[in-house]
């Protein structure tokens, strides 16, 4: 009777290693999951896809704390997840598509908006488990808007760049903010402003190649 007990609990202990071994790795495994933070890892080479927050706009103003600059209420980005390691480091993602249209302006003067482009794309974006959120230009490049205006005068091309630029996520909501982040005019007329501070909030940030599962942060 020993001998079989022995062998029983033998047995039990293999299957309980077995079902730990066959068991998915579990969503606090990795810094980007779907579902909740408890659920899918976020694969490799899965794109991701966020487009403003209801109700919001995003925002180029001529300071960080002003409202005089231009505001699109249509604005969307599409990212490639290159690395997505545990849940203490940082995934990466290969920002493809950065758009914004809808435009307008509240700078005396500017008649309309004709265009806001995002060049020198595609840009790597950096989330760590904190939450935090870096965007970056390719090696040897910048981070670089170009924004056309219609002024009184005639058409105006102002260009901005930046070295880099910091936001926030946030699993209340599945959002990346960005808050007054400063861009220098590299180019453009007296009407484009020295400095234009970038601010938008998007969400919610869903996992198009699972279906448009909500991304969560851990």
């Amino acid at each position: 009777m020993r001998t079989k007990s022995l062998m029983a609990l033998a047995g039990t202990a293999t299957a309980l290693v077995l079902a730990v071994g066959a068991t998915p790795a579990s969503a606090a495994d990795t810094v980007l999951t779907t579902g909740s933070a408890g659920g899918n890892a976020v694969a490799v080479g899965d794109e991701l896809n966020a487009s403003l927050a209801s109700g919001t706009t995003a925002n180029f103003y001529s300071s960080a704390t002003g409202t005089s600059g231009v505001a699109c209420s249509t604005s969307t980005f599409k990212a490639d997840v290159t690395s997505n390691p545990a849940a203490s480091g940082t995934a990466t993602e290969s920002v493809k598509e950065h758009t914004f249209s809808n435009c307008t302006s509240n700078v005396v003067g500017v008649t309309g908006v004709t265009s806001v482009k995002v060049d020198n794309l595609p840009y790597t974006a950096a989330v760590s488990s904190g939450g935090a959120v870096t965007v970056t230009p390719g090696s040897g490049s910048v981070l670089q808007t170009t924004v056309v205006l219609r002024t009184l005068l005639g058409t105006i091309t102002c260009v901005y760049q930046a070295a880099s630029i910091s936001g926030t996520s946030n699993n209340a909501d599945n959002s990346i903010n960005f808050s007054a982040q400063p861009f220098s005019k590299v180019s453009g007329s007296s009407l484009c402003f020295s400095t234009g501070y970038f601010t938008a909030k998007y969400a919610p940030v869903t996992d198009t190649t699972q279906g448009g599962a909500t991304v969560f942060t851990n």
